[in-house]
């Protein structure tokens, strides 16, 4: 063989390595990107997952409650509302609103106890206010892995490579799970 045969060989091995490489390191920033996207996706998915099971113990819950407060007719409007809010919102930001809006109503709805002493040793009310603040917590954990996520793949969008990779995968920027302001306080329930 002659050496311009052996030289040429070497630079056409070389290039294949870097080539290679290259294509394995791009695959590898793709595949990082979908796989941070779908995370998202899913912790979004188990954010949802638990805000529906609030919904469905809603109205066991409101419907225990009436009984004793048939005067609160408003309150169980402003339920019924936030919770069909919830289930037409389309986008995360527009359930993350109704979400919070019902946080507010729930939190005066529980207040009621207070109110109602008979209501407070109701067997049946106490039950589902344990199963609505298990369900509460959940959704603590829930928006805090979603956020967690969040943050992970905006931040590795935010380099210069991850850019490139989000951009080629049409995966953009999410959006957190935040607490509007005015929500932020604790509600002040008067009767």
């Amino acid at each position: 063989m002659s050496k311009g045969l052996k030289i040429a060989l070497i630079v056409v091995g070389v290039i294949l390595v870097i080539g290679l490489m290259t294509f394995s390191w791009l695959r590898k920033g793709y595949d990082n990107v979908i796989a941070m996207d779908e995370n998202v996706k899913g912790s979004w998915a188990q954010v949802e997952n638990q805000l529906k099971r609030r919904y469905d113990l809603i109205p066991n819950l409101v419907e225990t409650v009436k009984g004793y407060a048939t005067h609160e007719k408003d309150l169980f409007e402003n339920i019924a509302n936030a919770r069909t809010k919830y289930f037409q919102a389309n986008t995360v930001k527009d359930k993350v609103q109704a979400s919070n809006q019902l946080e507010g109503v729930l939190s005066r709805l529980l207040v009621l106890r207070e109110t109602y002493p008979d209501l407070k040793a109701n067997e049946s009310f106490l039950k589902l206010q344990d199963s609505l603040e298990g369900t509460e917590n959940r959704i603590a954990v829930e928006r805090k892995r979603y956020n967690d996520a969040v943050q992970m793949l905006n931040t590795y969008i935010r380099t210069f490579f991850g850019r490139l990779f989000a951009s080629f995968a049409g995966v953009s920027n999410a959006e957190y799970y935040e607490i509007p302001e005015g929500e932020k306080e604790a509600p002040k329930v008067k009767f």
